[in-house]
């Protein structure tokens, strides 16, 4: 699963978090968050937890599969 990095990076700015403290509020590591802020792909279960520590549903942060 991949997270769309500007919809991540602007759920990120309105909670006023660093990827420091969301990988302690989430539970996922720091380096797994900065790799997700940087495009690399997730589990469901990472980006379920990210999503939650952020306050929005998990489809308000993932990338849309392109057609075609």
């Amino acid at each position: 699963m991949r997270i769309d990095r500007v919809k991540f990076i602007i759920a990120l700015t309105r909670k006023d978090f660093s990827v420091k403290r969301l990988a302690e509020i989430s539970g996922v590591s720091r380096v797994t968050v900065s790799s997700v802020k940087c495009g690399k792909t997730c589990s469901e279960e990472t980006a379920a937890k990210l999503a939650e520590a952020l306050g929005v549903e998990v489809q308000e942060i993932i990338e849309l599969e392109k057609v075609g």
